[in-house]
């Protein structure tokens, strides 16, 4: 092991990964190193001491009320300027394939090229399953892509990048994201807009951009990506402009789960809603989603967060992100619009929708106060569906607002998201529910298809 400096990463591999930041000087392999653990903020000190020049190297961990050792592998410990050995070279793993529309995935041995211009190639580590992968799993009523490799919401660290790209290095720890920012476009040069036009979100295309390839394959056949993500796998390429290089303290098993539900419901809030402290927000829909933006209602200082939900099961667990308040439109005979402007004097401030159904959205919308109501949908609804509402809605001051991502630009601004869960401002856990090895990983599947849980963190190591 080479020696270390000032703010490097050293990573031990265990249940879970431990990440070290180094707070001396230089620091050889022989010396007692003081750190900060990302798992804990106890300082203690950590000795590293070479048992073989080049096999491995033995960790141990010294705190004020235990001590103990772990063992690791010279692939197992890293830092954040030298990561892989493989750069260039075909890399041979394991991803969850999906062969067909609705059946299990099934753990393969794939093999993933390097990275080519512009695109990074990242060792997963955490993964979680999104109701978008379930959706593209079914493909019911869409132009199926099979065999591919589904996942998106992950974190990781850089193992090698391909030509052009100069803003990551082998051991940076990043969060793939579904949607990109290339920097250069229309929308990317506007404070207004995240809707990148070269990197946006694409569901059916299986390739990369810059040979229309996959970079997956089983025995010369090619295995397709999904949105630009395949965070299936325990190697994946993406487009550099699809990652959110982030603080390496921040433990990847909590914070992957930012790359795309918990960000877009939290945004949606923050971003585009923007309500006042001591005001007045609904929520419709309760999933992980829609209690992300009541987290986000929480964290901008509501005094009454209001959940709409046809399930009454989530109302207990919903109070844990902030609702104050519950309604479940199956209990009332009138509109459940007209529910809550009698429950809130005329309307709330704010609401956010985010189920996706078009009456929902409509509801959303006509709840809020005239003079200054302000509705954001963030539900995809079917391609087919109308919104209709009276224009007096709108000419009487309500506002109308959509959002993508929570408005946030992946690499711009989810650096920040990821600090406040450091700082304590947002709380991640509460959303995790249930965690699986990859060998497991259809068990995921079926927690999502049975509505249990929120999110479950796929562990690749294990």
């Amino acid at each position: 092991m080479s020696s270390t400096t000032t703010g490097q990463v050293i990573r031990c591999k265990g249940k879970p990964p431990h990440v070290y930041q180094i707070l001396q000087t230089q620091i050889k392999p022989s010396d007692s190193i003081s750190f900060k653990r990302s798992l804990d903020p106890i300082n203690t000190r950590l000795l590293l001491k070479t048992i073989s020049s080049s096999s491995s190297s033995q960790a141990i961990i010294k705190t004020n009320s235990s001590r103990f050792k772990i063992f690791c592998s010279s692939d197992q410990v890293t830092t954040n300027k030298s990561m892989s050995t493989n750069a260039g070279q075909v890399i041979r793993c394991k991803a969850a394939v999906a062969w067909e529309a609705g059946k299990p995935l099934v753990i393969e041995e794939v093999e993933v090229a390097p990275p080519q211009k512009m695109e990074v190639r990242i060792k997963i580590l955490f993964t979680s399953l999104c109701h978008t992968d379930v959706y593209f799993w079914e493909a019911k009523g869409q132009n199926p892509v099979f065999p591919r490799i589904l996942g998106h919401e992950a974190g990781g660290i850089v193992e090698s990048v391909g030509e052009g790209v100069t803003d990551l290095q082998p051991g940076d720890h990043v969060l793939p994201v579904f949607t990109g920012e290339c920097k250069e476009c229309a929308h990317c040069k506007s404070e207004e807009s995240n809707m990148c036009d070269l990197l946006r979100i694409n569901t059916d295309r299986g390739v990369m951009l810059h040979d229309q390839k996959s970079r997956f394959s089983i025995n010369g056949k090619p295995i397709f990506h999904f949105v630009g993500t395949s965070t299936f796998s325990e190697y994946t390429v993406v487009h550099v402009g699809c990652l959110a290089k982030i603080n390496p303290l921040a433990p990847l098993d909590k914070v992957c789960i930012l790359s795309c539900g918990i960000s877009t419901g939290l945004g949606a809030t923050l971003n585009v809603a923007k309500p006042k402290k001591a005001s007045s927000v609904a929520v419709f829909g309760l999933g992980a989603v829609g209690l992300a933006a009541a987290e986000g209602a929480r964290i901008a200082g509501a005094s009454r967060i209001i959940g709409v939900d046809l399930n009454a099961n989530r109302f207990e667990l919903a109070k844990k992100f902030g609702v104050t308040e519950f309604v479940n439109p199956k209990d009332y005979k009138k509109p459940v619009q007209e529910v809550i402007a009698e429950m809130t004097n005329g309307g709330v401030d704010r609401s956010v929708e985010c189920t996706g159904h078009i009456d929902a959205m409509i509801s959303a919308f006509e709840c809020v106060h005239d003079g200054w109501g302000v509705a954001v949908l963030v539900g995809v609804p079917h391609k087919d569906a109308v919104f209709k509402t009276g224009p007096i809605n709108l000419l009487n001051e309500r506002t109308l607002k959509g959002t993508f991502f929570g408005n946030y630009k992946p690499r711009s601004d989810i650096p920040s998201v990821v600090e406040k869960y450091m700082n304590k401002e947002l709380e991640l856990e509460k959303f995790i529910t249930h965690e699986v090895p990859f060998s497991e990983i259809n068990k995921a599947f079926d927690l999502m298809l049975k509505g249990e849980g929120l999110r479950c963190i796929i562990r690749m190591d294990a």
